[in-house]
Parts: C-alpha cells; structure tokens; sequence
C-alpha cells in the first residue's frame, strides 16, 4: 500500500504544475482571495459545482470568469432574473418548417464552465430547470436527450438572501452544490493592491494554460488518491452527526437541526478532501484536509428549526460545533 501511495504521489508531483498554472493565470487578475481560488481549483478536480456568496463588488463574477479564460474551453455566463424561464436555460422546441417537424434548439447550458450569475435573483421553476444538468449532466428538451460535453461545472454566485429581491434556493438544488463558499472584504493591503491594478486602464487578462484533457486526467488521478478506513469513518461520523447529534454528543444541537446533511455530503467531503490533497501534492488524505474543507461541504446542507433561526443561530456555528466534538482519527 505505501509503494502505491507513493506512485500516486509521484505522478501528482508530475501534473501538479496544471494547477499551479491555472492559480498563477488567476493572481494576474484577482488580488488575494486565495481562499476562493483554492475552491474553483477543488471544484474543478473534484468535478463538484460551486456556489459563491457575498455582497457586490467581492470580484465574484471576476474569478469565475478568470479561472474559465484560464482554460480552453465553452465558457458561458447567464445572468439570472426575476423574469428568466427555464427555456432560456436548457432550450426549446422549435417548428422547422422544411421538414415539417418540431427539432430541439439547444440553450446556452450547453457550454463546459457555466457562470449563474446572481443565481438567487431567479424564481424556484427557473432554479429546477437546472436540476438535470447538475446531477445527470444531462439536459432533456421534450422527447430528446443530451449528454453535457465534459468537463461540466455550474459556477454560481449569489448575494445574501437578506438582500432584496432574492429568491432562496431550493433544498434539492442547494444539495447539488459540492461546495458553498463565502467571501468576505478583501483587507487593506489587497484593497490598495485591486485599487492599483483596476485603476490603470487596462484590464488584466488570463491567457489559456490548461485543455480539457488535462483537467479530466487530473480527475482520474484525483479518484486515485488513498483514504484510510479510519478517515473514511471520521467522515461519516462527521456527517451524521448532523442528523442524530445526541448519538454523538451533541445534544444541544438536537433542538436546532431540523434536517442533516444527506449522503452526498459524505461522498462530496471525501472527494473534495482528495482533490485539496492533490493540490497539496499529496496522494493521501489527512483528516486536516477533511477539516479544511469541511465547512465548504457542509455549511449548505444542513436546515435548521424555527428555535435555532429564532435565536440567530448559524450553520456555521453548528458545523464548527460538530468538527470539535466528534475525535479525529
């Protein structure tokens, strides 16, 4: 086991200027924000979507787009609205006169990175036409039915559901997203250095280093990646604590925890945990690499009671409170 352990470290050690190359392409636009820029990287390893929060101006949209010039591939943005239809997204039929019949006109989700902008700001009928896609990638326009090209990701961003004219997304959707990650203000030296670079009248731009080849090998080798028993416990121990907390010793939680993560988070916090050890040249998992991505997987997932909302209690909070009682292997 060790000597395969270490033959998948060495071939990590091989590609893992891909990574390093994407990230670099990235930093020539995005200043800081390392912690967003390390989650594209796990969602696009992992082949996980990503749904980023916070307030306008956090260059949300500007590092989607960035990490999308970075790779060669069909990159599109659809900008969600109130009056958006779930025909906008997937497509629709359409008569053709010449043969007489209706044939499938495809939508703009036909594309390899696809950036939701704004995804909140869009009805649940428009949210559901993108349920297929997200878990089969796979659209279905009347009697037809099209494979997505891969690689396939839903890069969607959203602004705090306390802001108005926001929709909250639904639970089935919201579970589909491997990570939820959420941005906060850059501080004062990354604020001088966006001021410095955006002031210039030229806008930075990345150039292409990676092919969709590369990243569906990188994927492969992710799958590879070694999980011991014992971490693969700590996660599902993890995950239902959330559901039974009193089982695991958190009985203060039991009142606040309406519904736990389900299974995919297990599945989803084992695969983002390989690909963050990808890209920290690893070809084991930690339990560090399961805690640092954690919150990311499960702050999402977990709907909470009346009482906890009452008493303005976050999932955060309860996530935090699960990863420091539950033993680390």
């Amino acid at each position: 086991m060790h000597q395969d352990i270490q033959a998948i470290t060495d071939r990590i050690a091989k590609q893992a200027g891909l990574a390093q190359k994407i990230s670099q392409e990235i930093g020539k636009v995005i200043v800081g924000q390392e912690a967003i820029i390390q989650r594209l990287l796990v969602a696009l390893l992992a082949d996980g979507h990503v749904l980023i929060e916070g307030v306008p101006g956090l260059a949300k949209t500007m590092a989607v787009r960035t990490l999308s010039d970075a790779i060669d591939t069909k990159f599109q943005r659809l900008q969600f609205t109130p009056d958006l239809l779930p025909a906008d997204l997937i497509g629709t039929m359409i008569y053709n006169e010449r043969e007489r019949e209706f044939v499938p006109r495809k939508g703009p989700l036909f594309a390899n990175l696809i950036l939701a902008d704004e995804i909140n700001r869009a009805p649940a009928k428009v949210q559901s036409a993108l349920l297929e896609a997200m878990q089969e990638r796979q659209v279905t326009i009347g009697e037809h039915t099209f494979k997505l090209e891969q690689p396939f990701l839903v890069l969607a961003t959203q602004n705090p559901i306390e802001q108005e004219g926001t929709y909250p997304l639904p639970e089935a959707q919201i579970d589909r997203f491997m990570l939820k990650v959420k941005i906060d203000y850059p501080n004062r030296d990354e604020e001088l250095g966006i001021l410095r670079r955006m002031t210039t009248g030229v806008q930075p731009r990345a150039d292409k280093v990676a092919s969709p080849a590369e990243i569906l090998a990188a994927r492969q080798l992710v799958y590879q990646i070694y999980v011991d028993p014992s971490i693969e416990e700590y996660i599902v121990d993890l995950v239902l604590a959330t559901r039974r907390p009193k089982q695991y010793g958190l009985p203060d939680l039991a009142g606040l925890i309406e519904y736990g993560a389900s299974p995919r988070a297990s599945i989803y916090l084992t695969v983002a945990a390989k690909a963050l050890a990808f890209l920290r040249g690893r070809g084991y998992v930690t339990p560090d690499d399961v805690r640092a991505i954690g919150m990311d997987v499960l702050r999402h997932r977990i709907i909470l009671t009346y009482e906890a909302e009452a008493e303005e209690v976050t999932t955060e909070h309860l996530v935090r409170k699960v990863f420091e009682t539950i033993e680390v292997p």
